[in-house]
């Protein structure tokens, strides 16, 4: 009965549990947009990595951090798993979409415009979730605590499957590592 009334709560919210469950559920956001990215890019001769790009996110990253009062190369390292977490989800698809093409979607959306925008506005709610959770996210047992709890109620609530769930994982290993 107690499960029960944790889930009914969980689907009642809409967002995963605790002080991090907001900045995670953006993490999932994020994951779950890299089906897009690897949708823009299978087939084609771009690559999964694409340093220069990253790069290019990582600089905006620590230019919009310094601007919030955040430390930008803490900021930076969050992004950085954000990054590794969307090519672990590219790769996971390329994979099955190699093994199953009948499972390729049939729209490839374009980077530039569907894709990045999304991105960007994800990059600016994060950091700015970043700076909310500023206090909380140091390498503390509460903060892992908090953290965990988030994360698993974000694998039931948002249903991610096992490549998203250890793609949201990397995602947010370094949330408590301030």
């Amino acid at each position: 009965m107690r499960i029960l009334a944790v889930a009914v709560t969980l689907a009642a919210s809409l967002t995963s549990v605790g002080p991090l469950g907001e900045l995670t559920d953006l993490a999932v956001q994020r994951v779950q947009v890299a089906d897009l990215v690897a949708a823009a890019k299978f087939g084609t001769p771009q690559p999964i990595d694409d340093p220069a790009r990253e790069q290019q996110v990582l600089d905006t990253v620590r230019a919009k951090a310094t601007a919030l009062g955040l430390n930008p190369e803490n900021a930076a390292q969050f992004f950085r798993a954000q990054i590794e977490a969307n090519k672990l989800v590219q790769r996971g698809l390329y994979a099955r979409w190699t093994e199953h093409p009948e499972e390729v979607p049939q729209h490839r959306p374009d980077l530039g415009t569907e894709v990045r925008p999304i991105l960007d506005r994800l990059t600016t709610d994060i950091l700015a979730e970043l700076k909310d959770t500023e206090q909380l996210r140091r390498p503390t047992l509460k903060c892992e605590i908090h953290a965990t709890i988030a994360e698993r109620s974000a694998v039931v609530l948002h249903h991610l499957d096992r490549l998203h769930e250890n793609a949201l994982a990397e995602a947010m290993r370094p949330v408590c590592s301030k």
